[in-house]
Parts: structure tokens; sequence; C-alpha cells
């Protein structure tokens, strides 16, 4: 009996597999990267408010993460990777 219902169950798994690779897509942060030079007085706040919407946390956290930066003062003229925005 199960082997009259082999080719069923493979076609299924394989529809099923089809289907669930052509739903897949990019996610919003698969963008390019960004480049930003710093300038005098900026700071990640400043940075991630001015350039993403919402509660800018977790851009600043995104831009330290990036960066491999501590929360310490920015230097003009470092260039930060940004995530897409």
């Amino acid at each position: 009996m199960f082997v009259q219902r082999l080719p069923v169950i493979l076609v299924l798994v394989v529809i099923a597999a089809f289907l669930a690779l052509s739903a897949a897509r990019p996610s919003s942060g698969a963008g390019p990267e960004q480049r930003y030079v710093v300038r005098s007085g900026d700071t990640l706040w400043s940075i991630a408010a001015a350039r993403y919407s919402g509660d800018p946390r977790a851009a600043v956290w995104e831009i330290e993460h990036r960066n491999h930066l501590d929360g310490g003062v920015l230097v003009p003229g470092t260039v930060l990777r940004l995530p897409a925005s």
C-alpha cells in the first residue's frame, strides 16, 4: 500500500519544496551597504535619526555592530558602513 502511494508523496514533496523556494524573497536588509563620512559634531544618534525612520536605537546598534564601535566619540573623517535605509 505504501509503495503505491510513494509516487504521490514524492510529487507532493516536490511541489511543497518548489512553493517554499519560490515564495522566498530578500529582506529589506539585503540592499547595498552605504558609507558615511563622519563630520564634526556627528553622533551615532544624529546619524541614525537623520537616515532612518522610527526609533533610532536599532539603527545606532546596527551602526555600532557593523563598525565594531564601543559607543565612544566619533572622529571626523572616519568612514562608517551603514545598513541600507
